[in-house]
C-alpha cells in the first residue's frame, strides 16, 4: 500500500490511486511507445510513479491524453531525422534551462549519433555546428525567442526538412516548450539531481 505522496507543486499518485480516466492515461503512457522503447524507468519510478511531465498529464485526463498523444506522435511518427530531433529538444532545453528534458533526451541523442563534443556546443550556444546541426539550432533558437522565423531562415529549413518535417519540427519545438513550461511551473525534479519534495 502506498500512501499518497507530492512531487514539486503536485500529488504524485500510483496507478491504484487514480480514477478510472486518469488510470486510462496513465496506462497509455506506460504501455506507449516511450516505455517500450526505451524501458519503463523512462516513465515512472520504481514504485510506478510517473515522472517528468508525465505526472501532470494526470491532473487533467482528456487535455493529459491528448498531451502524450501528440508527444509520442511527434517523437516516434515524424518525418525528422533522429539526430536533428535530438538535437533540437536538446536546444530547446538548454535554452529553456530544463533540467529533466536534458537528461531524458541524452542518451537518445548519443544513439541518434550526437557526440560529446555534439552535447557541449547545444550547451555553448552552437557556436561550433555546422551544416544541418546549426540550421536547427538555428532555427530552434529563433522560434523559442522570435516566436517566427525570417523568410531565409524558413526557405532554408524546408529546403533541408521539406514541408511536412518543417511543421513537424515547429510542432515540436512548441511541444518541448510547453513542457519545459510545464516542469518548471510544477516544480519537476529531474532523478538525480533534485530530490526535493518527494
Amino acid at each position: 500500500m502506498h500512501a499518497t505522496r507530492s512531487t514539486g507543486r503536485l500529488p504524485w499518485p500510483v496507478r491504484d490511486e487514480l480514477g478510472a480516466e486518469a488510470r486510462r492515461v496513465y496506462d497509455r503512457i506506460v504501455d506507449g511507445p516511450r516505455a517500450r522503447l526505451t524501458g519503463p524507468a523512462a516513465v515512472m519510478d520504481g514504485d510506478g510513479r510517473l515522472l517528468g511531465p508525465f505526472n501532470a498529464m494526470l491532473a487533467s485526463p482528456a487535455v493529459g491524453d491528448a498531451q502524450q498523444q501528440l508527444g509520442a506522435a511527434i517523437r516516434y511518427g515524424t518525418s525528422l531525422p533522429d539526430r536533428l530531433r535530438e538535437l533540437a529538444i536538446l536546444t530547446v532545453a538548454v535554452h529553456r534551462d530544463s533540467d529533466f528534458e536534458w537528461h531524458a533526451h541524452t542518451e537518445p541523442a548519443y544513439a541518434a549519433g550526437l557526440t560529446d563534443e555534439d552535447l557541449a556546443s547545444v550547451r555553448a550556444g552552437g557556436d561550433a555546428m555546422t551544416g544541418p546541426d546549426a540550421l536547427i539550432h538555428r532555427v530552434v533558437i529563433a522560434l523559442l525567442t522570435d516566436r517566427d522565423l525570417d523568410d531565409d531562415t524558413f526557405t532554408a529549413v524546408e529546403d533541408l526538412l521539406g514541408t511536412t518535417g518543417t511543421v513537424e519540427l515547429i510542432v515540436l519545438v512548441g511541444y518541448y516548450d510547453l513542457l519545459a513550461l510545464s516542469m518548471r511551473t510544477f516544480r519537476v525534479p529531474t532523478p538525480g539531481l533534485d530530490v526535493a519534495n518527494r
